[in-house]
């Protein structure tokens, strides 16, 4: 700031002065632009390091949140805020919310921090993670008796791993948190009940999602899930309490979210867009695009440059395809009998490509499929591997047209991701026993779905000879003079730099797989298998059940598993065969390494690993972040934030405002490689299916978050 600028601006903001001469009289001198507020949180003992400022405003477009972290004498600088005016506050572990001050940019403003009364008060700012710690979750000896005649849990749970796996990666944490107020509270709206096992059960039935909760149920054991879901209510209810999390330190205090509400509280997202993967450069300064699943049929859009959002209405081929959800089972306590899902494109994840179009996972017209993707059918994929039937499809959005393409494919679409090939060939997951592609230089030039599209079988190359044979079924037992196909479908799909195409395989213990299409992949692609390690008795060496995950440039995969760990797979470090009779899962154990997230342990978890249920792990091949390349990032979804991996410890960058972050995908952007931090960040979106269950309650929509990294807490 130029000192005739710094003498116009003392001039007109009398109090920003005085509090500014202030900080220079105790040695803690903050300086700040026009465009930023700046000052120190101090509390009874002195200066709060590592609190949360929040600055809050409805003034714009569309309602604007920036938050930072104070440095370790307190001090804090929230930079590039937009003319308004905006509510401040600080937020801190050990602390209850500091009053609401009102203030505008270029103003210094020190807030006086709050102590928290009470553990109990304290620990309402607490990650939902922490508070889901507190669940007790069966002892190991308890599933050697199961079933109806035993004690309540399903007969096919043959361990508390795998009971484990079903509450974070195949159920409740899949779709939203547990540990959040909403749901480690009953709501009073729920009604009166005569235990709070008729109230979990009540609850669980509520809504669109009540059939999937309720299934749930079924496969854990309804009565002993029940009763372990109302100990743990019963015990917060009765005072309990977590353990005290970790303020921010070091470089978490660098951070700085921005936040920008979009869609609605009856919708919820799934994921956002914001560049292309191969090259972050695209679509800078641009519009982030958002999918909305089951909820509504349109894509929010962001305007981050404007404040702004808006829609782009989405449509299905055919009339006649149905809602992808149903009515509600029973009365939500939030919305009643209303039906709040009404999605019939079921829009799942977005991807831009080179041109900045934007190429969404989206149903097209009912499930059953054209003669061309059945049997009879001269297709090549469709002769080898005929497929009858597609629950979700493919679409093409282009920005500058705005024109929707949809595209039917043969087979099911879950996740999408573009290789860096000639072809720039978009492979999909979600296709169970296939994984399907799409040609989209061959469908540019020529519109043509059918041609455009393939998808191969999953086959294993048992026989070792390095090529694709004859095969036998997954039924059926190893034979060393075949080939052998395998049920594990994609969930992540993740093209790596060698042309080989990563994959996670859901379940107990799990698996990665890779697939090397060959030079005509619907008969020459093959796959290797590795499963979690087990040891002898089938228990986890460590850690087991992926969800989401990424590769990084040098082709080691990344992925979060419901163990509560993040775990690499080097295949270099394979010592063994890579193919052949014996090499069907279990036959490379040294290729993997587990890192625990940093939250604590399940109640009466004994094992490796923590609370957390991260859904995906991207990496940050190219840096974007600012912490160099190759950096793998889980979404803590129990830590409420970000979790960065790098040089073997993490970095979590929590959202502490409003409480309940929670989310599927992240990706990262370079709007201008001249501008340092200024020019690059992270972008994700709130994810959860309940977003009445975060703080704010019912009318709290999905936000867009932003994340930067400056070179200190107080850069501008």
């Amino acid at each position: 700031m130029t000192k005739t600028k710094e003498t116009c601006y003392f001039a007109t903001v009398a109090v920003g002065f005085a509090a500014f001469l202030a900080l220079q009289q105790n040695g803690q001198a903050v300086r700040i632009g026009a465009d930023a507020i700046g000052g120190v949180v101090s509390g009874p003992n002195g200066p709060e390091a590592g609190v949360w400022v929040i600055a809050e405003t409805t003034d714009l477009p569309t309602k604007f949140v920036r938050i930072v972290v104070t440095d370790d004498q307190g001090r804090y600088v929230i930079p590039d805020l937009p003319k308004a005016s905006y509510r401040v506050w600080a937020r801190g572990y050990g602390l209850v919310d500091s009053p609401q001050a009102q203030a505008v940019p270029g103003a210094m403003l020190n807030l006086s921090a709050v102590v928290a009364p009470d553990p109990r008060a304290a620990a309402e700012y607490y990650p939902a993670g922490y508070w889901f710690s507190l669940m007790r979750v069966p002892a190991k000896g308890e599933f050697a008796s199961t079933g109806a005649d035993g004690n309540g849990m399903a007969p096919n749970v043959k361990s508390q791993a795998e009971w484990i796996m079903i509450l974070k990666s195949g159920g409740c944490w899949a779709c939203h948190q547990l540990g959040s107020k909403g749901t480690r509270e009953i709501p009073k709206a729920l009604g009166t009940f005569e235990s709070s096992t008729a109230a979990w059960l009540r609850r669980l039935q509520s809504g669109q999602a009540g059939s999937q909760m309720i299934g749930t149920l079924s496969q854990l054991g309804a009565k002993r899930a029940l009763a372990m879901f109302a100990d743990w209510t019963d015990r917060i209810a009765a005072g309990a309490v977590p353990p005290t999390p970790p303020r921010p330190q070091g470089v978490e205090r660098n951070v700085v979210i921005t936040e920008w509400d979009w869609a609605d509280p009856k919708a919820y997202l799934h994921d956002e867009v914001s560049t292309d993967r191969r090259n972050p450069t695209i679509n800078a300064n641009g519009s982030i695009y958002g999918s909305l699943e089951l909820s509504a049929d349109y894509l929010p859009v962001l305007d981050p440059v404007h404040n702004t959002t808006s829609r782009v209405p989405l449509t299905v081929r055919d009339p006649n395809t149905q809602p992808a959800a149903g009515p509600p089972t029973q009365p939500s306590p939030y919305w009643g009998s209303e039906v709040l899902w009404t999605s019939k494109n079921n829009v799942h994840n977005p991807m831009f490509d080179e041109r900045g179009r934007v190429w969404l996972t989206s149903t097209v017209r009912p499930p059953d499929n054209p003669p061309f993707c059945q049997a009879g059918s001269s297709h090549p994929s469709a002769k080898l591997f005929p497929l009858a039937r597609a629950g979700r499809h493919l679409a093409v959005y282009d920005p500058k047209t705005q024109k929707l393409t949809p595209i039917s494919t043969c087979f099911s679409t879950h996740h999408l991701m573009f290789a860096a090939d000639a072809d720039r060939t978009l492979w999909t997951s979600g296709g169970g026993p296939v994984v399907g592609w799409l040609n989209t230089r061959m469908f540019d030039e020529t519109g043509d779905e059918e041609k455009s599209q393939g998808w191969t079988a999953l086959i294993l190359d048992t026989n070792g000879n390095g090529k694709r044979d004859a095969y036998v079924e997954p039924d059926q037992p190893v034979d060393p003079s075949k080939d052998k196909r395998i049920s594990a479908g994609f969930y992540a799909v993740a093209p790596a730099p060698d042309g080989s195409i990563w994959g996670t395989s859901l379940g107990f213990p799990g698996a990665i797989v890779r697939l090397n299409p060959g030079s005509h992949p619907p008969e020459t692609a093959l796959v290797e298998l590795y499963e979690l390690p087990l040891d002898r008795s089938g228990a986890p060496v460590e850690g087991f059940s992926p969800r989401g995950g990424d590769v990084d440039r040098n082709g080691v995969y990344w992925t979060a598993l419901a163990s509560g760990h993040l775990a690499s797979f080097d295949r270099r470090k394979c010592r063994g065969p890579l193919n052949g009779p014996t090499a069907t899962g279990q036959h490379c154990p040294e290729g993997w390494t587990f890192y625990p997230e940093p939250l604590p342990q399940l109640t009466g978890v004994t094992d490796p690993g923590s609370a957390e249920a991260s859904y995906y792990t991207w990496v940050d091949q190219l840096g974007v972040l600012g912490l160099g390349s190759n950096v793998p990032i889980n979404t803590g979804n129990g830590s409420e934030g970000l979790l960065v991996f790098k040089d073997g410890k993490w970095v979590v960058l929590r959202v502490p405002y409003p409480l309940g972050f929670y989310t599927k995908w992240l990706d990262g952007r370079i709007d201008d490689p001249t501008a340092g931090w200024k020019g690059r960040g992270l972008w994700a979106t709130v994810s959860t299916r309940a977003p009445f269950h975060m703080e704010g309650g019912k009318g709290t929509t999905s936000k867009v978050l932003k994340f930067q990294l400056r070179p200190d807490p107080l850069a501008q």
